[in-house]
């Protein structure tokens, strides 16, 4: 009995394996919209999609974002300039993907761009820290979504919205996780919304990355701005070692991080290529091994393990 237990385990196993490998009949006649192009995932998933076959339009913050990556690519790819936080710049750009994919609609929509902002304690901040990345990652991500919505329903295609494991465990204060943690919230709304119309809806979460947006160096330097300018009271309370620990440890994460960004481009093109494509993805062996099934567990858990990280008060009673 336990035999043919095993049997049809493994079965299913390969089954599935077989099923989630099935891939998408043509791929040169489907156009892609990526956000965030200029550097890090959006910049290397324009790229491979471009050689891959796709139509590809990328959209670059800066002009020289959108020159050095037109440069790199085939006459395929088309750059657009694109602000997701201002919303006549997003209607605009969604005007022009009309124009350029007519009656075909949109195959996939990857929302990519983000930014981190401050890391920094709570009582560090004011409300201005948390303002620009809940703009940019959740607000500027549902604008671009929406705008972009009757081209996906069009072609019965696919959205992929990157988040972080910063949406599933809140390690640091600032905007980061929140916005992302809301992120995941639309995604899901938008998943079952979108299930009627043939459109998949996938979210892709990111562990530590060597990227722009999570350099060690830049976010040390903003934590520290903060700190000089915290009142005495805060300063006391945390204590003059605990910032140059803090800053130490920060800096030192850049020996644990994912260098290669191709595991989150894997992830898009599975959800934009497969037959049976996921609803989340984990990329990074960090996602994988400790983060999301560390999402899983109780909160007790959660909050021994995080806090082990974070740096000791010199003066915790000092308020």
């Amino acid at each position: 009995m336990l035999f043919w237990l095993l049997a049809l385990l493994i079965l299913c196993g390969f089954l599935w394996n077989y099923k989630r490998q099935l891939k998408i009949a043509n791929i040169t006649d489907k156009y892609i919209f990526i956000t965030g192009c200029d550097t890090g995932f959006g910049n290397l998933a324009a790229r491979t999609f471009d050689k891959k076959g796709f139509h590809v339009i990328a959209a670059c913050l800066t002009e020289s974002g959108s020159t050095a990556l037109k440069a790199e690519t085939s006459e395929r790819l088309h750059t657009v300039l694109l602000d997701v936080t201002d919303p006549e710049n997003v209607k605009r750009a969604a005007q022009w993907v009309k124009n350029q994919v007519g009656e075909k609609g949109l195959w996939g929509l990857i929302n990519n761009a983000g930014i981190l902002g401050v890391l920094a304690p709570n009582d560090w901040l004011t409300v201005e820290d948390y303002r620009e990345p809940v703009e940019v990652n959740l607000f500027g991500l549902i604008s671009v979504t929406l705008n972009m919505l009757p081209l996906v329903k069009k072609a019965r295609g696919r959205i992929i919205n990157v988040s972080s494991i910063g949406g599933r465990l809140a390690f640091g204060g600032g905007g980061y996780s929140p916005s992302k943690y809301a992120v995941e919230g639309f995604n899901d709304s938008l998943r079952r919304d979108m299930k009627a119309f043939g459109v998949h809806v996938a979210c892709i979460e990111p562990g530590l990355f060597k990227t722009n947006l999570s350099d060690p160096e830049k976010a040390a330097e903003k934590k520290l701005a903060i700190w000089k300018h915290l009142s005495p009271d805060i300063k006391q309370q945390y204590g003059e070692s605990y910032i140059k620990k803090s800053l130490e440890k920060l800096k030192g994460t850049a020996s644990f991080v994912n260098v290669d960004l191709s595991l989150v481009v894997e992830c898009m093109d599975h959800a934009l290529t497969s037959l049976f494509p996921k609803t989340r993805y984990a990329a990074g062996k960090d996602a994988k091994t400790f983060w999301i099934p560390l999402s899983h567990m109780p909160a007790v858990l959660q909050d021994f393990l995080l806090l082990k990280q974070k740096v000791e008060l010199a003066n915790p009673k000092a308020v």
